[in-house]
């Protein structure tokens, strides 16, 4: 999907450019202070930056808010081929934050975001990693070898990325994948993961994501983890169950962990206020408690 593509109406399209780091260019949302704090947002496989359109505003009062749509993903669409996995991910973004000429106090991430995040402050010191619904288990069983083999090969298949949008992009579809989230959603959220789902640069992006994902080393490395770590999780969340954060919590040495009732995978999108206040609060008692990452 092109920038041009985007309906005017898109969650922060006027605050968003394309930047060139490094090979890439990548889609991100700037908002907030220039000379503020600054906070990276990640979203998760299949979403975009849209997914934290009702994060961002108050985030954005008190800190530099910078929000990537994630390679191969909305309108970072293009160039990322070979550059989907999980450690390439985390490479691409210090890049595109060396570009900015950021270091984020923070690094928040959505679903398989906060994995990144926790990738990313292995490769550098990051203060703080908060996870939405975080994505920190493998596949049990047979799926975790043949779910990497079957989306490996669906990225490749010529006109697979189109056959999945014509099969997959309509309204009572999403509606229903949402739904099977926990999360149903809005009106006006459900339309805006249509769009994405009708666009075969997007979903080839996605496929590509999901078949270069290896998260069994990071994993393993989780009680090494030297960043101060809080893990949100949220009770009916079908996507990634809440299980999944109170097992990693238990494995990283620090971790706090928040589970909250009800809501569903995409919380943040479900909330009001995008877990806004639950987020600035961590960030205000990190801020008072914590001590730098250990090295």
């Amino acid at each position: 999907m092109t920038p041009a593509a985007l309906p005017a109406d898109w969650p922060f399209k006027a605050q968003s450019s394309l930047i060139t780091a490094g090979r890439h260019r990548f889609w991100v949302a700037d908002t907030g202070p220039k000379d503020a704090p600054a906070l990276l947002l990640l979203h998760g496989t299949g979403a975009s930056l849209h997914s934290f359109r009702r994060t961002i505003p108050r985030l954005s009062q008190a800190y530099r808010v910078i929000a990537p749509d994630l390679p191969g993903h909305g309108a970072s669409a293009e160039d990322f081929s070979g550059r989907l996995s999980l450690d390439a991910m985390a490479q691409d973004l210090w890049t595109l934050c060396d570009t900015l000429k950021i270091q984020p106090k923070a690094i928040i991430g959505h679903s398989a975001g906060a994995a990144i995040g926790l990738r990313m402050a292995e490769l550098r010191p990051v203060p703080q990693v908060i996870g939405l619904n975080a994505a920190l288990g493998e596949f049990d069983g047979a799926a975790a070898f043949l779910f990497p083999i079957i989306a490996k090969g669906l990225a490749t298949l010529p006109f697979a990325a189109t056959a999945i949008t014509a099969f997959f992009g309509r309204p009572g579809t999403v509606d229903r994948i949402l739904a099977g989230t926990g999360s149903p959603l809005d009106p006006e959220g459900r339309a805006q993961y249509l769009r994405l789902v009708r666009d075969p640069d997007h979903v080839t992006g996605a496929l590509g994501m999901m078949a270069d994902w290896r998260l069994q080393p990071l994993l393993n490395r989780l009680p090494q983890t030297t960043t101060n770590v809080t893990l949100i999780a949220n009770e009916g969340d079908r996507a990634v169950p809440a299980q999944v954060s109170i097992d990693a919590a238990k494995r990283i040495p620090g971790a706090k962990l928040h589970l909250l009732p009800k809501l569903g995978h995409l919380a943040h999108e479900e909330t009001e206020d995008g877990l806004s206040a639950l987020i600035l609060d961590t960030l205000a008692q990190a801020g008072s408690t914590a001590t730098p990452p250990r090295t």
